[in-house]
């Protein structure tokens, strides 16, 4: 038995994640759904597709790799963090910025549009880290 430095149930959890994107591509509202992360992104009928950004390409070790969907009224970051952290990792959240920190390594995610902190989170399972951000509305 090969010892598995990120998890001995990676490989299931890799195929259950392929399993229910497969299920999600089957749905009657497919065209509008989308798996980033451990995150199901869905829109309504009729809005507009979701933008996507990642990460500029730096030659900078220390950078965490991250992607960014944005909807109609939410901003998702997606990011891979590195294997075998020796502390835990933290998103700090701002109006107009998160601040992805593991370790020795910080990397800041300057927002297309200003979000509401309070009705903003993140959560880290197996590596990757989904951060859910909420826009502010502007009336």
């Amino acid at each position: 038995m090969q010892n598995n430095p990120n998890g001995p149930y990676d490989d299931v959890f890799s195929n259950l994640a392929k399993i229910v994107e497969d299920i999600v591509k089957n749905m009657p509202e497919s065209q509008h759904a989308r798996v980033i992360g451990y995150t199901i992104i869905t829109r309504h009928t009729g809005a507009d597709d979701p933008d996507v950004f990642r990460s500029p390409l730096s030659g900078d070790d220390r950078a965490i790799p991250y992607e960014i969907v944005e909807t109609e009224d939410d901003l998702f970051i997606t990011a891979t963090l590195p294997t075998d952290p020796r502390n835990a990792p933290i998103a700090e959240i701002e109006p107009d910025e998160v601040r992805i920190c593991i370790d020795d390594k910080i990397t800041t995610v300057l927002l297309p549009h200003p979000i509401d902190r309070i009705h903003s989170t993140y959560r880290v399972h197996r590596g990757i880290m989904d951060i859910s951000l909420k826009k502010v509305q502007i009336r």
